[in-house]
């Protein structure tokens, strides 16, 4: 099974080296090959967890990040996660075959919502099993949720085999919210992964998330965090 960081570690970092738990992110429908070029430099510049694409790029980013600690990190069923099972799971095993090292997918929420709990949580499984050996990330999409279906949305993941859950894709009303950190940690306990994703765009927010029981942190603005964690 893939590693997962303690919470005390991540606080340490988040203290001392914030950058080993950002996934360096460019997930908009118009980012632009340059974009992810600079994107990777970065990346290897400020040391940063993972770069966070679309899979349609990974050829871009895995020459540019070959041989370094950087990975590549892609999201599948991304971002409505209305997509077929089967679809998901091809996406994922696709996007491993292209190099991608970690897989964040978003969990069917119609499903949820309609507590079709065995469909989410074979739907999970399928992903999981499709992309073996590699981190699988659930995005919740928490601000269309409620606690309880947020609740049951992290139990269903921790289930199904999922290594972390995250908090949102970005692209809905709402991001991370240190009350939704402080829900899924309680709910997955503490040796499954939190992302913090949404909404993150200076270093005391990513610190709060962190207090909260992130593990990790989602965000596009990566370097403005970094640069904010200095005096």
């Amino acid at each position: 099974m893939p590693e997962i960081i303690s919470i005390e570690t991540a606080k340490e970092l988040a203290r001392n080296d914030i950058a080993r738990l950002i996934d360096h992110t460019a997930l908009r429908p118009d980012v632009a090959i340059m974009e992810i070029e600079t994107l990777c430099k970065e990346a290897l510049q400020y040391n940063f967890y993972s770069v966070c694409i679309n899979a349609g790029l990974i050829p871009v980013a895995r020459p540019l990040l070959k041989d370094s600690k950087t990975k590549i990190c892609t999201v599948v069923g991304f971002p409505l996660g209305a997509t077929l099972s089967r679809v998901k799971a091809y996406e994922a095993e696709q996007s491993a075959i292209e190099g991608a090292q970690e897989i964040d997918m978003v969990l069917n929420i119609s499903a949820l919502k309609a507590q079709d709990y065995q469909k989410v949580e074979e739907e999970i499984k399928m992903v999981v099993e499709a992309v073996s050996g590699l981190i699988c990330k659930v995005i919740l999409e928490n601000c269309l949720l409620t606690d309880e279906e947020k609740e049951v949305g992290c139990k269903i993941a921790v289930q199904a085999g999922a290594h972390f859950v995250k908090t949102s894709t970005g692209f809905e009303k709402g991001g991370a919210t240190t009350d939704d950190i402080k829900l899924m940690r309680r709910v997955v306990g503490e040796y499954t992964g939190v992302k913090a994703a949404g909404g993150i765009r200076d270093y005391e927010t990513a610190l709060k998330m962190v207090e909260a029981g992130a593990t990790r942190i989602g965000a596009s603005k990566g370097i403005q965090i970094v640069e904010g964690s200095h005096p």
